[in-house]
């Protein structure tokens, strides 16, 4: 006695009609990889959405961040603070302090951040852990 089971009709894909093989331009590249970090466990469905696998996307990931590393490089760098007097005040040495508004931010890797002063310093520091990682 013989059992047969239906099942689904199967596709073969070869390599020019799956698409793979692409090239990616970097800034395709940043932009997958940025929308990667968007929420908690997006790597995969990212992937999935682009039609890459997550092993390249880790890649991409990795690629990103040994690139800003490799931009700071190991040796210290000075990085300048541009203050503006605001209307109303008179200078640095003025005994008067004004809270600004907002803060700018200018990352290494050409994004910036703006944000309240009151912002916490621990929400502060998990936002600059995903937009900048180390």
């Amino acid at each position: 006695m013989s059992y047969s089971t239906p099942s689904p009709p199967i596709e073969i894909f070869t390599a020019d009609e799956a698409g793979r093989r692409r090239h990616w331009s970097d800034e395709d590249k940043l932009r997958i990889v940025e929308e990667s970090y968007r929420g908690v466990r997006q790597g995969s469905a990212t992937a999935r959405r682009y039609g890459i696998s997550r092993s390249l996307l880790s890649i991409w990931r990795r690629e990103l961040r040994q690139g800003s590393d490799s931009a700071a490089g190991d040796t210290p760098v000075f990085t300048p603070l541009m203050m503006e007097a605001g209307a109303g005040s008179s200078g640095i040495g003025s005994a008067e302090r004004s809270t600004p508004d907002r803060i700018d931010l200018s990352l290494r890797n050409g994004r910036r951040i703006s944000f309240s002063p009151a912002l916490a310093p621990e929400v502060l520091a998990r936002i600059l852990n995903v937009v900048d990682p180390l």
